[in-house]
């Protein structure tokens, strides 16, 4: 553990900081946190700029580690499944899971991050808001940043931390000393954020106990619940193309494109034209980073490290499991280079697997979800976990709902298990035409390859 007089600076207030903050700061090791933007306590958040969160069970186990879950909760919505909006206006529920537990949690980003930091002003931390990096010497251990008033603000560290997302100015700072091997992979899609709001008496316009998602194959909307009963919805769509943001940048070929694709969403959104002037379009894409710390003075975490797309819904979860690895080590580890080192050894091939089903879940959201055999495997993966329980878990529900699996072995049981159900659903139309005897012993056979 450092030493208290040690000088432990985090870079970044947003989720991930804010968490890791709290997390140091129980363990007994002090740390001083620095954020560029105001304090978002005390500001309106920009529109257009935030997906809404899904908090599944690895968030939820890192929250309750800072006894912060309970608080969360108090303004989580809990959805059950998915619901399928078809080109017809029919929908579908699929649920998440077989046990009443197995929900996802719908979470308001600035919501979630007020009361973080509140937490990590309960427990001491030092929060200097309005602070931005702009450069580091890491001979003599020094931050620069620039305050609110433009003044320069030296700050000198034992060991600095970035939380401070994609565009980390700690990693750039860095990665100007010893190159980490930092590479962007655009998606070539972008997205823009949409609101259905309460219905005229208050209510929900729709289910709030479920993701709904319109895919359209190429492209998509979802729509996640909040507490004052509106809907964010967000749209998902190549940036170039045949249909394109390119070629829908004019807000009428846009609104004229939206009442084709989803005539039942754009019905419950009285505000869309101003929308539609209003918010911008947002960039997709997966950040990798091969090295992720500079020997004992400085590590990144979070987005700052391994960026990824939201359509698995854990970014900011995979994020919170970083900051309860990271505290960790340092909290038990005394030799910090050594503490920093197995941090990355251990999260690293889990933020490249999550990376890899994040890019996958897109075309299974957006396509896959239309097409008959697509449910035949949910059926057939449902009744496998029910004969199996404990040895056969679908990779969907191992991601989302057991934080004991790392995401490196859910991606690599899940890519055995998909061609498993490939080869027992081929030339098949219903579960029932399926030996499920036949099913389980080929899946026992499958598990064992490991």
């Amino acid at each position: 553990m450092p030493e208290a007089s040690e000088r432990i600076v985090l870079v970044g207030a947003g989720l991930a900081g804010s968490l890791l903050a709290v997390l140091m700061a129980r363990n007994g090791q002090p740390v001083s946190l620095y954020e560029r933007y105001p304090d978002p306590r005390k500001q309106t958040v920009p529109a257009g700029r935030s997906i809404n969160l899904a908090l599944a069970e690895r968030g939820r186990m890192a929250l309750a580690r800072a006894d912060l879950l309970d608080t969360v909760e108090a303004f989580a919505l809990p959805m059950i499944g998915r619901m399928l909006h078809d080109d017809k206006g029919q929908t579908q529920l699929q649920k998440y899971g077989q046990r009443d537990d197995e929900v996802i949690w719908s979470v308001h980003r600035g919501h979630l991050n007020q009361a973080l930091l509140d937490a990590a002003e309960a427990q001491g931390v030092e929060i200097h808001f309005g602070h931005r990096l702009d450069g580091a010497d890491f001979e003599q251990q020094r931050l620069h940043f620039i305050d609110q008033d433009d003044q320069a603000c030296p700050v000198d560290f034992d060991l600095v931390i970035g939380s401070d997302g994609a565009g980390s100015a700690l990693r750039k700072a860095m990665d100007a000393v010893s190159p980490l091997g930092v590479r962007e992979e655009p998606l070539g899609h972008g997205y823009l954020e949409l609101t259905i709001p309460p219905g005229p008496v208050g209510n929900f316009q729709m289910d709030p106990e479920a993701l709904h998602i319109w895919p359209r194959g190429g492209y998509m909307m979802i729509a996640l619940p909040n507490p004052d009963r509106s809907f964010t919805c967000t749209l998902f769509l190549q940036n170039e193309g045949e249909p394109g943001f390119d070629q829908l940048a004019a807000a009428k070929d846009m609104r004229a494109f939206l009442e084709q694709a989803f005539p039942d969403a754009v019905a419950l959104m009285p505000d869309l034209d101003r929308e539609l002037a209003e918010h911008p379009v947002g960039f997709l894409g997966t950040l990798y980073v091969d090295q992720w710390q500079l020997d004992r003075r400085a590590i990144i975490l979070g987005d700052a490290a391994h960026a990824i797309v939201p359509f698995h819904g854990q970014g900011m979860n995979a994020a919170f499991e970083d900051t309860v690895a990271l505290a960790d080590r340092l909290a038990n580890e005394p030799d910090r280079q050594q503490a920093l080192a197995d941090f990355q050894r251990e999260r690293k091939p889990n933020a490249d697997a999550i990376a890899a089903m994040a890019l996958d879940n897109y075309l299974e959201m957006r396509d896959r979800v239309r097409e008959p055999r697509f449910h035949l495997k949910k059926q057939l993966e449902w009744a496998l976990e029910a004969r199996l329980p404990g040895e056969f878990i679908p990779r969907y529900q191992m991601v989302m709902f057991h934080p004991e699996i790392p995401y490196a072995e859910a991606w690599a049981r899940g890519e055995r298990q998909a061609a498993l159900l490939d080869r027992l659903t081929e030339h098949r139309e219903q579960l029932d035409e399926i030996d499920l005897n036949d099913a389980c012993e080929q899946a026992r056979q499958a598990l064992q390859q490991a």
